[in-house]
């Protein structure tokens, strides 16, 4: 089985930028990975990875969570509906709390509701996204990038399969 550094150490650089981009919608964050290649096991890139994120502004920060679709929005590749297919067979009254619950998110905070939805139902995301709502907006955006964290850790996995 491919691991996912190998398979970013051999691809050309332009489909390395892709496939990172894929992972994290930060420009900057994609260059600054791929000026890191080769990397000799998943550990060093996925700690790179995490360092590398670490050190994004805020720019960087917005710019990778305008790359995600509103949690249960059917827009989205196949990546994003597969990590939200926990509000697939949500009822309308779930999904239209949702919907409303990620208008006051944007509206309270300037984008949108980042959660690593992956294996959590729309009720388990519909009740984070309340709580998170009554964060101050400096707390809620270091919330919301760990949870970018935590997606891109995930996708890089994805890579390889």
């Amino acid at each position: 089985m491919t691991e996912p550094q190998d398979l970013l150490n051999e691809l050309p650089v332009d489909e390395a930028r892709a496939a990172l981009f894929r992972c994290c919608g930060s420009r900057r964050w994609v260059a600054e990975m791929l000026a890191r290649r080769p990397w000799p096991s998943t550990a060093a890139l996925q700690g790179d990875a995490g360092a590398v994120w670490a050190a994004m502004g805020r720019d960087d920060i917005l710019e990778a969570f305008a790359q995600h679709p509103r949690i249960g929005a059917s827009e989205g590749d196949a990546w994003s509906r597969a990590e939200q297919s926990g509000t697939a067979g949500a009822d309308a009254g779930t999904r239209r709390a949702l919907r409303e619950a990620n208008d006051r998110y944007f509206d309270r905070f300037g984008y949108i509701f980042i959660v690593c939805a992956t294996g959590k139902s729309a009720a388990e995301m519909l009740a984070l996204v309340q709580q998170r709502l009554q964060n101050e907006p400096t707390r809620e955006l270091a919330i919301a990038a760990a949870e970018q964290a935590r997606i891109t850790r995930l996708r890089l996995e994805k890579l390889a399969t």
